[in-house]
């Protein structure tokens, strides 16, 4: 009979570089990811990626940006992608082509 044991995984601090994202855990791990797995950190100014709020510990947030990782979805997670935009039609009759 196997037993599943739930770990918390609980942010103690975090740092972000031009290299990697690093979590620091409450209980001594440390996980790291590429900082290409979240292009918002990647975009962000050495500022903006130095301002963020752990909370509760499950996550953490970068309100300059609009980012929020969790050090689950640093362990088993993957890239966010970018968004996918979208072209506006063209509201301007001198862009539109008349058949």
């Amino acid at each position: 009979m196997s037993t599943v044991v739930k770990i918390s995984l609980k942010i103690k601090e975090v740092s972000v570089n031009d290299e990697s994202i690093t979590a620091y855990l409450m209980d001594g791990r440390v996980i790291s990811v590429p900082l290409e797995w979240s292009w918002r950190l990647a975009e962000a100014t050495p500022e903006q990626r130095t301002h963020f709020e752990i909370g509760d510990g499950h996550g953490v947030h970068w309100p300059d940006i609009d980012e929020d990782i969790s050090a689950e979805g640093m362990l088993y997670g993957v890239p966010a992608s970018r968004p996918k935009h979208h072209s506006r039609p063209s509201h301007n009759t001198k862009d539109r082509v008349y058949a």
